[in-house]
């Protein structure tokens, strides 16, 4: 952790800008010292990273629009994480939640979201949603996601406080398999001729 010291002597004026660094903390005026959690320490803790979610499956069609989204670890459905801590001797809780999902579709292309999508009914496969990508050439392409979350923490039940800076945590990718659909018209059904193609 990290805090502000003031030297003997200082004006409260002059700690203005006063840069951080290590050493004894500082007594607040009713008693305890004053904690802080830094950015490094937000992208120190073991935060779980989303999971890539897509419909319908790892294979689909191409120019087809495959829903693509992220699946949020946590506490919650929108994705909040807990942990608790001790610094300098204060129990000190801290949670996050996700602000930014960085999706890269494998193909060149990439979106930036605040929202992480999700999964949507069978019959409605196909549609466009937020996140959702269609795929403009076949093969097998990796899919990945990085999830941008936010911290702020609270010593010992008090006010929550923001954490200055994010943390970025990449997900496992994806291999979506992406085929090409053929249309084709037929006079016969393969109960009448079993023998034609298709069938």
């Amino acid at each position: 952790m990290s805090w502000y010291r003031q030297l003997p002597g200082s004006e409260p004026e002059r700690l203005k800008g006063a840069c951080l660094y290590p050493g004894e903390a500082p007594e607040r005026p009713g008693g305890g010292t004053v904690v802080a959690v830094t950015e490094r320490e937000l992208r120190a803790l073991p935060i779980a990273a989303s999971a890539v979610g897509s419909q319908p499956g790892r294979h689909t069609l191409k120019g087809a629009e495959t829903n693509v989204y992220a699946v949020p670890a946590g506490d919650s459905a929108e994705g909040v994480q807990s942990f608790d801590t001790a610094v300098l001797g204060r129990k000190v809780r801290v949670r996050v939640r996700p602000v930014e999902h960085r999706f890269d579709y494998g193909d060149g292309t990439a979106l930036v979201s605040a929202a992480p999508g999700g999964p949507i009914a069978e019959a409605r496969w196909g549609e466009k949603t937020v996140t959702s990508h269609a795929f403009a050439q076949t093969g097998d392409l990796t899919v990945s996601l990085t999830t941008v979350f936010s911290g702020e923490f609270s010593v010992e039940g008090g006010p929550w406080q923001a954490i200055a800076g994010t943390a970025a945590v990449p997900s496992q990718p994806r291999v979506l398999s992406v085929w090409r659909s053929e249309v084709k018209l037929y006079a016969e059904n393969c109960l009448q001729n079993p023998h034609r193609e298709g069938c």
